[in-house]
């Protein structure tokens, strides 16, 4: 059984950062696409970040280039979402998911999902 489990959110001050983290299990993810998501209130769920397993290639939304970095252990089979310089419009669940495509943004296509965890930037 795949799960995905986010941690790291909270509460931080606008310029502040936090590290995200979420813990693969229950089947080898090589080949797989791991990505960020988050979704605010009333708004749709939007692609932040997504990293290749294997190869460690990354995808960035303009709104996360510079200021977030993922990256992924994989002797702890666990990917990371670093956010730096926050500002209240990160305030959002962010979701983990992962994808047997390459790098893909839309949400629609990835398989599994975590249950999220809550980022409120405060100003």
């Amino acid at each position: 059984q795949v799960q995905l489990v986010e941690s790291g959110g909270g509460l931080v001050q606008a310029g502040g950062s936090l590290r995200l983290s979420c813990a693969a299990s229950g089947r080898t993810f090589s080949g797989y696409t791991m990505g960020w998501f988050r979704q605010a209130p009333g708004k749709e769920r939007m692609f932040v970040a997504a990293i290749t397993w294997s190869a460690g290639r990354t995808s960035y939304a303009d709104s996360a280039k510079g200021r977030f970095t993922i990256s992924r252990d994989n002797a702890k089979s666990t990917v990371y979402l670093q956010m730096n310089n926050l500002t209240p419009e990160d305030t959002a669940v962010y979701y983990c998911a992962a994808d047997t495509g390459y790098l893909k943004r839309a949400f629609s296509e990835y398989i599994y999902w975590g249950q999220g965890t809550q980022v409120t930037v405060s100003s």
